[in-house]
C-alpha cells in the first residue's frame, strides 16, 4: 500500500526476488495486491484476506497508522509491515502491533527479515509445511536461518544480544528474551526460564546442583568463593545460574521429567 507507483513497483520487484532466491527453509511470498491509499486497500482485504501487508504511513486521507488500526478489527486480521522514509512514527507503529518498521530505500535482506518475523507468526499458513509449527526462524548477521525447537537447548541475553544454543554450534540474534519465550510457547516448545537472563529447554536439563565458583573481589584482588544454584545442560555439559525464585521451578521441572522418563 503506497501512493507512488514506483514505490509499490520496486516492492513488488524486491517481493519477486524473494521468491527467486527462496530455499527450503523460506517461505514463498506472492503479491497478492496493491493499493494507492488506506480506502483501497481496506476494500481489497475485505475481499481477500492476505498474511501481510507492506505499508506506507504517509498516504492521501487516512494515513497508514490509522488503516492498520482498522485491520487489526477484521475477522483474520494480517500482519503489519510499516515502509516508509519517515521514522518518527516507529513507536505508535509497535504500539499497533507491526511486525516490522522498514525504512526506505528497502533493502532485499531487510524485508527478507521482516517477512521471516511474519512467517514465525503464522507459520502453518505460510509455509505449508507439517513441521513449520515446531521450527523458530531467526535472524542472524543478514540471514535468515529456520531452526527445529527440538534442537534448540538455551538462549542466554548476552549485552545487546542473545546467545542461541544448539548441539552443532551457536547463535547471535537480537531477539529478546521476553520475544522468544513467547514464540516458543506458542510453537509448543518445552523452555522454563532459569534466570532473567536465560531460557532452557526442558528435554536438555540434567541436573540442579549447587555450586560453588571463583570470582575476584573488585577491591583487594583476592578470589572468593561464590556460591549459587546452576543447571548443567545437556549434551554441551554447560552449567547456567538459577535464579533463586527460579529454583523450586526447575527442581520441579526436572522431577516431573524424572517421573515421565
Amino acid at each position: 500500500v503506497d501512493d507512488e507507483a514506483l514505490a509499490r513497483l520496486r516492492m513488488r520487484s524486491l517481493v519477486d526476488d524473494l521468491a527467486a532466491t527462496a530455499t527450503g527453509a523460506d517461505a514463498t511470498w506472492t503479491v497478492a495486491g496493491e493499493a494507492v491509499n488506506a480506502e483501497q486497500a481496506l476494500q481489497l482485504l475485505l475481499q481477500q484476506p492476505v498474511q501481510a501487508v507492506l505499508l506506507d504511513i504517509q498516504l492521501p486521507g487516512q494515513d497508514g497508522l490509522q488503516l492498520a488500526a482498522h485491520l487489526r478489527a477484521l475477522p483474520q486480521p494480517p500482519a503489519v509491515v510499516f515502509v516508509t522514509a519517515h521514522e518518527a512514527h516507529a513507536l505508535q507503529a509497535f504500539e499497533l502491533e507491526a511486525v516490522d518498521y522498514l525504512a526506505k530505500p528497502v533493502r532485499l535482506e531487510r524485508l527478507r527479515t521482516a517477512l521471516a518475523r511474519v512467517a514465525q507468526r503464522l507459520p502453518a499458513v505460510v509455509s505449508g509445511a507439517a513441521a513449520a509449527s515446531e521450527a523458530l526462524v531467526i535472524s542472524e548477521r543478514g540471514r535468515v536461518l529456520r531452526l527445529p525447537v527440538g534442537e534448540l537447548l538455551y538462549f542466554k541475553a548476552e549485552q545487546k544480544q542473545v546467545l542461541l544454543r544448539t548441539p552443532d554450534g551457536s547463535h547471535l540474534i537480537d531477539d529478546s528474551l521476553t520475544d522468544l519465550e513467547s514464540r516458543l510457547a506458542a510453537l509448543g516448545g518445552r523452555f522454563i526460564r532459569v534466570h532473567r537472563n536465560a531460557l532452557v529447554a526442558l528435554d536438555a536439563m540434567r541436573e540442579l546442583q549447587l555450586r560453588q565458583e571463583l570470582a575476584a573481589d573488585a577491591g583487594e584482588g583476592v578470589a572468593d568463593l561464590n556460591e549459587g544454584w546452576a543447571v548443567r545442560v545437556a549434551p554441551l555439559d554447560e552449567w547456567l545460574s538459577v535464579s533463586r525464585r527460579q529454583v523450586a521451578a526447575v527442581r520441579a521441572a526436572l522431577t516431573d521429567a524424572a517421573q515421565q522418563d
